[in-house]
């Protein structure tokens, strides 16, 4: 499983580049949404709803949080419900 999916650029010498993007999932009225009491870090909020500190990335990438695993207090972030998540790599696998 890979959260990143590459993507091919052609310039107009005709050479070859590669960007990488991040899959994510989009937001969902069955998100849970919850705010941040004190400093937390994405690969335990990850453990906690998914059962794995693995997943951090999908967190992260809907809240669009970059360059940090902890989440700063106050802050709201959405969690995806679990079975969605699974869903959603499960269909990255098949496509890969």
């Amino acid at each position: 499983m890979s959260r990143n999916q590459k993507i091919e650029i052609k310039n107009e010498q005709g050479i070859r580049r590669y960007k990488t993007e991040i899959l994510a999932l989009t937001p969902s009225t069955t998100d849970t949404v919850i705010q941040i009491t004190s400093a937390d870090r994405l690969d335990k909020l990850s453990q906690e709803f998914y059962g794995t500190p693995d997943l951090w990335w999908v967190i992260a990438t809907l809240n669009q949080i970059k360059g940090s695993y902890v989440v700063s207090s106050n802050t709201i972030i959405r969690i995806p419900q679990r079975d969605r998540v699974f869903d959603f790599i499960e269909q990255l696998n098949k496509t890969r």
